[in-house]
């Protein structure tokens, strides 16, 4: 269930040149509790005194299982001129803003028959993925699946928590992260690099109908055209599961 809570800025860190990962706890030292895939409300006002609010998936890694964690981590995009880059792009450490939550149904189902998890995203939409990593371990240890995340970016300074996902591709096989690079390949690729657009390495993988369920976040032109990409492949509408994130002023 949602609550309205205070959040007060523990740790951050500059992920790219424009986009920051931030760490929150809660003001009130009570836990949050949330489903790998959610995101949370940021509530704000703009200059004139109008209220407004921008979502944020969370980035926390905690257990996978819906218990409670003790921060709320989120990457935030700065956008030139954009009231909540105002906002959370100078927020010094201890200071509060307000949100709500936990939202969303962008998430693993637990009656989910599949064989393989087919992840896409660019820029900041690859931040609900990291959430679901001990999810994505625990699943390894229950039944026979595999993950494919397929992560867009325009170069390798831009290719967020890229260290985090190779590491935990290298200690869990049944893991592939696939880096594709659409202007400025790395200058010492790497095997799983790509150049290109996401879709270059979507169709690598040979997306099948009869065992993979995607989940697609980040661009709203790439999650259109990886949409149709799959449902050309013959993958059933349910299972291709979708969240745009549209960068706001």
């Amino acid at each position: 269930m949602a609550e309205h809570f205070s959040l007060r800025l523990a740790d951050s860190r500059m992920l790219a040149p424009s986009v920051r990962h931030l760490a929150f706890e809660r003001a009130d030292g009570a836990p949050f509790a949330f489903l790998p895939g959610q995101f949370v409300q940021v509530h704000f006002h703009y200059a004139d005194g109008k209220p407004t609010k921008r979502s944020y998936s969370v980035a926390t890694i905690g257990a996978g299982d819906g218990s409670a964690v003790d921060r709320v981590e989120m990457a935030v995009s700065y956008v030139d001129g954009g009231a909540a880059t105002a906002l959370l792009g100078g927020l010094e450490q201890g200071g509060t803003i307000e949100a709500s939550g936990p939202y969303g149904r962008f998430c693993l189902m637990d009656n989910d028959a599949n064989g393989r998890y087919v992840l896409v995203a660019t820029g900041t939409g690859v931040t609900p993925y990291r959430a679901m990593l001990p999810q994505l371990k625990a699943l390894f240890a229950k039944r026979d699946i595999e993950v494919a995340l397929i992560y867009g970016a325009r170069n390798e300074a831009e290719l967020l928590y890229g260290d985090e996902f190779e590491a935990f591709a290298r200690e869990n096989p049944q893991f592939r992260f696939y880096a594709c690079f659409s202007r400025t390949p790395r200058a010492a690729p790497r095997p799983h690099d790509r150049n290109g657009r996401v879709q270059v390495a979507l169709e690598e993988i040979k997306p099948d109908a009869a065992r993979d369920i995607a989940y697609l976040c980040g661009n709203p032109d790439m999650v259109d055209q990886s949409f149709n990409l799959l449902k050309e492949a013959g993958l059933p509408i349910p299972h291709i599961r979708r969240e745009k994130y549209v960068s706001s002023r």
